[in-house]
């Protein structure tokens, strides 16, 4: 069996060979959703900025930019090496944080997101993820899944990045759904 670190070699090189602009369609399954589950309440989303051949958000946050119950949060790196979630609109100036991904560029409040829409290299058949190793969401999520047990957590992957049964360890988080382009797993 293959260590974590083998596997993020490994399924990063997948990503990048098998990597394809998706259609407007991948996202409708979590739009249905998040209709079916909250009907007309405020929802705060937490996404990401795509990079390093990861799905691409862009394409959900402008079938979302009208929709005025839907808030966009996006991980912002901060001091201490935590992540946080700030709301952020799709003209919203971005800058480039230490590990050259996209995240706001000002900071404004802290808020915890309802449903958490996570990046991952695998997953597998009991919806574990395979992060990129430093384990930011699994600690935001240890630690707010904890106070909140309300956060509804997506892995978003193409269907190629599944994997039988990746290694797991204590702090390794389990999400709700993982979306492909075949739809949801659950």
């Amino acid at each position: 069996m293959l260590d974590k670190k083998q596997l993020r070699k490994k399924y990063y090189k997948i990503r990048k060979n098998n990597y394809y602009e998706i259609s407007d369609n991948f996202f409708k399954p979590l739009i249905n959703l998040l209709d079916k589950l909250f009907k007309k309440k405020k929802i705060y989303l937490s996404s990401y900025y795509p990079s390093n051949y990861e799905v691409n958000t862009i394409n959900l946050f402008n079938l979302i930019k009208n929709k005025k119950k839907i808030k966009i949060l996006l991980p912002v790196i901060n001091l201490g090496d935590k992540l946080t979630f700030v709301k952020w609109d799709l003209l919203d100036i971005l800058k480039v944080n230490k590990y050259g991904i996209l995240e706001p560029a000002i900071k404004k409040k802290f808020l915890v997101p309802r449903v958490a829409l996570i990046p991952l290299l695998a997953f597998d058949k009991k919806k574990f993820r395979l992060g990129y190793g430093k384990g930011y969401y699994d600690k935001f999520l240890g630690k707010y899944l904890k106070m909140n047990k309300n956060i509804l957590t997506i892995g978003v992957a193409f269907s190629f990045q599944k994997y039988n049964k990746l290694p797991i360890s204590k702090l390794d988080v389990k999400l709700d759904y993982i979306l492909t382009e075949k739809g949801f797993i659950k």
